[in-house]
C-alpha cells in the first residue's frame, strides 16, 4: 500500500497564489503553475517571482512539489529573453519545469543538469519510441496526449523504464485540436495558443457558408442560438482509478489554471477521496458515487471519457450550447471560526439569505448541509442576507468547521 501510495501523484492546477494554497490543503501531491513568461495559460493570473517563492515555500513546508510550465514553442526573441529567467526560477527552489520545445530542453539540461524536466503534452508524446528517447535525453517525465487509450498507455508503459514517469490528464477541459496545437486562435485573433494567449474560438457560435452563396449563412441547426460542432465536452474520469492506475499513469493530472479556486478545491478533493480509497483496498475498492457528485457541483460543460476507452465519435461534442452547467456556486469562505461558540466568520463570494439551504465543504471532510438561520454584519448587527461584495460576516455552523472551508449554495441556472 505505502508503495502504491508513494508511486501516485494528484496533480492540480494553480492560476495564482491563492489557487496553489487551495489545491494543496484540499489534497493535491503537487502543482503547477504558470510564471508572468513562457507559459500556455495567459488568461490565468500566473506568478510573477515574489508569488512563486510564496506558493514554493507553502508547498514545500508541506511535502508538496510545485511543477513550472514554461512549454510555449518560442521564437528566437523569446530564448534570448529565457536564460535569465531560468536562473530565477531555478533559485527559488521549482521541483520541475514542464517543457515542449527540445530546444528549450537542451538549454536547460546544459545549464542546470540535475533539474527535473517534465515533457508537455505539447510535445505530442503519443509512442513508447518518442517517449524513450525524452528519457534517455534526461527528461523525468513525460505528459501523455490527450489522444491516447488506456491501452495504448499501457504499451507506452510496458516499453519504458520504469524511472520514466508518466502523467496523463483525467478531468477538464478538453481542447478540439491535437493535444492542443491549435491555430485557430492565431488566424482568427491574431493570438497564439501556442504562445498561451488562446482565445477559444472553439467555443464560439458558427455557421456555414457555401461558396455559391456569398453572404447567407446556414446554421447546423441544433436550436435556435445555432451549432456549436466545435465545442469539447469536458473530461471526467473519476469512475476510472482502478483502469488509470493499472494502465501505468503515475501522475493524475486536472486541468484548470484558469477555473476558481473552488472549482480546483472540489475536484481536487473528489480525486484525492477516491484515490486514497483505491490505494488503501486496491482489490476491494469501489466506487462511490458521491464522489461523481461532487464534480458535478462545479461548473462544466457535460463531462466524457475522452479517448480512454477508443476513439471518440460525435457524443463527445456539445452541439446544443456553449455554455457552461453550474447548479452550484461558491457564497463564502470561512476565514476564522470560534469552537466555543461555534460562531464561523465568512468573506462574501456572492449573496446568500437568511432560511437558505447551504453546504459546507473543507479540507479533508465530507461536506455537510445546514440552514442559516441567522447573520450578523461585521459590527455584530443582525442582517437578513449578505448582498455586498466581500463584506466579512458571521453565522452559526451545525458542526465544526475549519479556515478555507467554504460555503456553496445550489440549485442555480445553468450559465456561461
Amino acid at each position: 500500500m505505502n508503495d502504491l501510495k508513494n508511486k501516485l501523484e494528484l496533480l492540480a492546477p494553480a492560476g495564482d497564489i491563492v489557487k496553489l494554497k487551495m489545491a494543496i490543503l484540499y489534497g493535491a501531491d503537487a502543482v503547477y503553475i504558470g510564471g508572468e513568461a513562457f507559459g500556455l495559460r495567459t488568461a490565468s493570473k500566473n506568478f510573477d517571482l515574489k508569488d512563486m517563492q510564496e506558493g514554493i515555500n507553502f508547498a514545500h513546508e508541506r511535502g508538496k512539489k510545485v511543477y513550472l510550465a514554461t512549454n510555449i514553442i518560442p521564437h528566437n526573441a523569446d530564448i534570448e529573453r529565457f536564460n535569465d529567467y531560468l536562473d530565477n526560477v531555478v533559485a527559488l527552489g521549482i521541483d520541475a519545469l514542464i517543457v515542449a520545445d527540445i530546444g528549450l530542453f537542451s538549454l536547460i539540461r546544459r545549464r542546470y543538469p540535475e533539474l527535473d524536466i517534465h515533457i508537455s503534452t505539447q510535445a505530442n508524446n503519443v509512442n513508447y519510441l518518442s517517449a524513450n528517447v525524452w528519457h534517455e535525453m534526461g527528461a523525468k517525465r513525460v505528459v501523455l496526449a490527450r489522444e491516447l487509450s488506456l491501452e495504448e498507455i499501457r504499451q507506452i508503459r510496458e516499453n519504458t523504464p520504469e524511472e520514466l514517469e508518466i502523467e496523463a490528464f483525467v478531468h477538464g477541459a478538453m481542447c478540439i485540436s491535437y493535444s492542443g496545437r491549435c491555430l485557430l486562435s492565431n488566424y482568427l485573433t491574431k493570438r497564439d495558443a501556442n504562445k498561451g494567449e488562446c482565445a477559444q474560438p472553439c467555443r464560439w457560435n458558427y455557421a456555414l457558408v457555401e461558396e455559391k452563396r456569398p453572404g447567407e449563412y446556414i446554421h447546423v441547426g441544433e436550436d435556435e442560438q445555432g451549432s456549436f460542432f466545435f465545442n469539447s465536452k469536458d473530461l471526467c474520469m473519476i469512475e476510472h482509478i482502478p483502469e488509470l492506475v493499472k494502465s501505468g499513469i503515475t501522475s493524475f493530472k486536472i486541468e484548470g489554471r484558469v477555473k476558481s479556486e473552488y472549482y480546483v478545491s472540489t475536484v481536487v478533493q473528489a480525486y484525492r477521496t477516491e484515490l486514497d480509497r483505491y490505494i488503501a483496498d486496491p482489490e476491494g475498492y469501489k466506487f462511490d458515487k458521491e464522489s461523481l457528485n461532487e464534480v458535478l457541483k462545479v461548473s462544466h460543460r457535460p463531462y466524457t471519457h475522452g479517448f480512454y476507452f477508443g476513439k471518440t465519435d460525435a457524443n463527445s461534442q456539445v452541439y446544443e450550447t456553449s455554455s457552461y452547467i453550474r447548479d452550484y456556486d461558491i457564497v463564502g469562505f470561512i476565514t476564522d471560526y470560534d469552537e466555543k461558540t461555534g460562531i464561523a466568520t465568512v468573506e462574501q463570494r456572492n449573496k446568500m439569505n437568511i432560511g437558505d439551504t447551504i453546504e459546507i465543504i473543507q479540507p479533508g471532510k465530507p461536506y455537510f448541509s445546514q440552514k442559516v438561520e441567522w447573520l450578523k454584519n461585521a459590527e455584530g448587527e443582525s442582517i437578513t442576507s449578505t448582498p455586498h461584495a466581500q463584506m466579512v460576516y458571521t453565522m452559526k455552523t451545525d458542526k465544526p468547521v475549519t479556515k478555507n472551508a467554504m460555503i456553496r449554495r445550489g440549485e442555480l441556472v445553468s450559465g456561461k
